[in-house]
């Protein structure tokens, strides 16, 4: 059954538990199995709770869309009380801390029947599209083991591309759930601002560009990780428009005849576009015209404006202050050298040299550019662009130990499709479409409309149909 157990999707997995054909500790037992055996190779998995995980799976569990379905929390978020907590970083690792509460996601998928095995690997503080961070080492891609995993969600990913289990936790403040998709051939599904809790002590005032959900293999699971944990908590701020049925009945539903955009090139500026990449998007293209869409080259012209890379990084070094400066109260000692990586001592040096107008300008460019760009997505359903521009780079791509700021500039040219969508809010979907000619795994990037995720079901769902990828495995895999 272990075997057979690491090529179901979580869908299938729960099937199992709730008809009566496996049972949790079953579910459980395989995938610590699997982990135990493939981690050495991957290092996706940081901290282990097996011996919990069996016991919470013998007990009686909450009867939700995943019951009894492993899973995997990545380092960054999600925290559950008395566990370790350590945000990619050495500091909260050296220091033993453990997390003082439970965030609303962890409830809400523990709520829906799911039982956590452990936690993933994230680069420190989430802060570049790789995961090889100092605390814990890289995780390696399951496609190839010399190459990233992508990031932030980078542990994540390997953790489910090689089988260990059907679906882990996963955010993306820039990219971080739809770039590990892309580099290790999963679905990453990136919700709508507002539409998931980053509660109970952060919000989407505070943590603007960043939304919750997770990577998995199929759209059927993505729909069903957002129907487990979409539904707002009592006080929440902002909370974007409620579905206006299940996401997982969206899941086979027809949906019509698309107008979709088409997008290639950099719209940064920051570097070219791997011509395999390329190729891979317009077959992407030619397979939403054999499904009756029209496919038209257009995109908002707005998300080439280059004062928005500025305030991106703006927010994002404000973030890194704020995010050091919340570590630095929690654990209570004074940080020491080594404790925090140069990159992020670089960048929490900008935002502290930010005046307060310039944090105000880039919410304000923020608020625009959302608004600015609405109005193409009233003449086009959704835009098709890579998801990255390369394919999964060389371990050590974004390491540049002189010149630390020069990693994350190079950031921008792997990934210059990703973050303007978090700056403007909108849902976003990566679908393991392509393969480069050595065998790595190429993104397609749908991108809809504010609140639309239920479209780009539809849409996924109706692609992964036509040209299924879930036969498909990487090198390293149960």
């Amino acid at each position: 059954m272990t075997d057979d157990l690491a090529t179901l999707d979580a869908t299938a997995q729960a099937e199992l538990v709730r008809t009566g054909q496996a049972s949790p500790s079953e579910l459980v037992d395989a995938a610590i199995a699997r982990i135990e055996s493939l981690n050495p190779q991957l290092n996706a998995v940081i901290w282990e709770c097996f011996d919990r995980a069996r016991t919470q799976a013998r007990a009686t569990l909450p009867d939700g869309p995943l019951r009894g379905v492993p899973m995997l929390f990545k380092d960054l978020s999600c925290a559950v009380e008395g566990d370790p907590y350590h945000e990619g970083t050495q500091y909260r690792k050296r220091t033993g801390y453990r997390a003082q509460h439970t965030d609303h996601l962890a409830q809400r998928y523990l709520e829906a029947g799911a039982v956590l095995c452990g936690r993933t690997n994230t680069p420190e503080f989430g802060l570049v599209p790789t995961t090889e961070p100092a605390a814990y080492g890289a995780s390696r891609n399951p496609w190839n083991v010399a190459r990233t995993t992508g990031g932030s969600s980078g542990g994540s990913a390997a953790a489910v591309a090689s089988g260990m289990v059907p679906l882990a936790h996963a955010n993306d403040g820039g990219g971080s759930i739809r770039i590990p998709a892309s580099c290790c051939g999963l679905v990453g599904l990136k919700p709508s601002r507002g539409r998931t809790s980053l509660g109970p002590h952060d919000g989407h005032f505070t943590r603007a560009l960043v939304v919750e959900l997770a990577v998995t293999r199929s759209v059927r699971d993505a729909a069903l990780a957002l129907d487990a944990v979409h539904q707002p908590f009592p006080g929440q701020a902002l909370i974007a428009p409620l579905p206006a049925r299940p996401y997982r009945e969206e899941v086979g539903a027809d949906p019509g005849r698309l107008r979709i955009g088409l997008l290639t090139h950099n719209p940064l500026g920051t570097g070219d576009v791997h011509a395999e990449v390329i190729a891979a998007t317009e077959a992407a293209a030619r397979l939403c015209e054999s499904l009756g869409h029209t496919v038209e080259h257009s995109y908002p012209k707005l998300i080439e404006d280059p004062t928005l890379v500025g305030h991106f990084t703006t927010i994002w070094t404000a973030d890194v202050v704020d995010q050091i400066t919340k570590a630095e109260r929690e654990v209570g000692v004074v940080p020491g050298a080594g404790d925090f990586e140069p990159l992020t001592l670089e960048m929490a040096e900008m935002g502290r040299a930010l005046g307060a107008q310039s944090l105000y300008d880039a919410y304000h460019a923020l608020e625009h550019v959302g608004m600015a760009v609405a109005p193409w997505w009233e003449e086009f359903d959704l835009l098709l662009t890579p998801t990255l521009a390369e394919p999964p780079v060389p371990l050590g791509t974004f390491d540049n130990a002189e010149m630390p700021m020069l990693g994350f500039l190079r950031a921008a040219e792997f990934a210059p499709f990703c973050a303007g969508f978090n700056m403007t809010g909108q849902p976003a979907i990566s679908l393991p479409l392509g393969m480069s000619s050595d065998g790595l795994p190429i993104g397609a990037h749908f991108v809809a409309a504010y609140g639309r995720e239920d479209l780009l079901v539809r849409l996924a769902a109706q692609i992964e149909s036509a040209a299924p990828w879930a036969a498909r495995r990487p090198a390293v895999h149960a």
